[in-house]
């Protein structure tokens, strides 16, 4: 499943189920745009979230919750136009599926509309009968448990949850209740490892990770952490490059090209004919002798 192969393939909720049968750690990430989702493809991601993270990461809110259909459906299909290869997965936003109904027809807007290949729903328990609903209609689906960030404002502060009995065996029954509602994958969001570890072990389906330990199938970043755009980053989180002084770097030294009139130079500039110029100016002496001739027209002392 080469990424640079001649023919690229689509990769299908099968091949993610073969890495994970053949024991393949699974990387994911997130990708909200065209360049960097088929960078991401290049570099041989086989899925690609299309997050609700979007909301902080890209528009600028405080959460996730703003997040419409309207802007999910828009990045969605930048991401699916960039990446050939990579399975793209579509984050369901806020009360896009409230109920199966409601889930099914938004589902189905994310395949037909923006071309995805799965969406993906926060809750197990709670959310089983939509994702039940969704894999009937042929929408592959994929869980979130642990820590929900549309769930923020009944959750409170983000935390990590599951340390305690009650919540360890919530997550549990979470988990499976999303495999036996025809979930192709879950993600795990800040579950203690040894949990996230003992879910996975108990599942058929693979675990995607967000700090919950090395234990799951797979793991997911935002790109934006991923990149060091951010001065701040959560700890779960890696920057694997400093996007941010690279970027900060660039547009400091092009303003100072600016101002100093050093930008452009030669090798951005383009020129044309030094006799085209004069001619279309008046420099040439043919120009000039017909300069000396008042041509007819109107009287410039008549009233109009």
């Amino acid at each position: 499943m080469s990424a640079t192969s001649d023919t690229v393939r689509r990769l299908t909720v099968g091949d993610i189920a073969k890495l994970h049968a053949d024991g393949q750690r699974i990387a994911m990430l997130t990708a909200y745009d065209f360049p960097t989702a088929k960078l991401l493809d290049e570099a041989g991601i086989p899925l690609l979230l299309v997050g609700d993270s979007l909301g902080r990461a890209m528009l600028g809110y405080e959460n996730e919750i703003p997040v419409s259909m309207a802007d999910m459906l828009h990045h969605t299909a930048a991401v699916t136009r960039g990446a050939k290869r990579a399975l793209v997965v579509g984050d369901m936003p806020f009360l896009s599926y409230s109920t199966p109904d409601i889930a099914v027809a938004n589902g189905g807007r994310f395949l037909s509309e923006a071309g995805a290949q799965a969406v993906k729903v926060e809750g197990g328990v709670r959310t089983q009968r939509a994702i039940e609903a969704l894999v009937k209609a042929g929408i592959p689906t994929m869980g979130h448990i642990g820590w929900t960030p549309q769930a923020a404002n009944a959750a409170g502060k983000v935390r990590v949850l599951g340390k305690n009995r009650g919540q360890a065996r919530a997550l549990l029954h979470d988990a499976l209740a999303v495999q036996e509602a025809g979930g192709f994958a879950i993600v795990l969001e800040l579950v203690p490892e040894q949990l996230a570890a003992a879910i996975t072990d108990r599942l058929r389906i693979p675990t995607i990770g967000i700090g919950a330990g090395p234990g799951c199938s797979g793991q997911v970043q935002v790109i934006t952490d991923l990149l060091g755009i951010d001065a701040w980053h959560p700890r779960h989180s890696k920057p694997y490059a400093d996007l941010r002084g690279t970027i900060l770097a660039a547009a400091t030294a092009y303003a100072d090209d600016v101002a100093a009139g050093t930008f452009p130079g030669p090798e951005q500039t383009v020129r044309m004919d030094d006799e085209i110029l004069d001619e279309v100016l008046g420099r040439t002496e043919r120009d000039r002798g017909a300069g000396d001739l008042i041509p007819e027209g109107i009287p410039l002392d008549r009233d109009l």
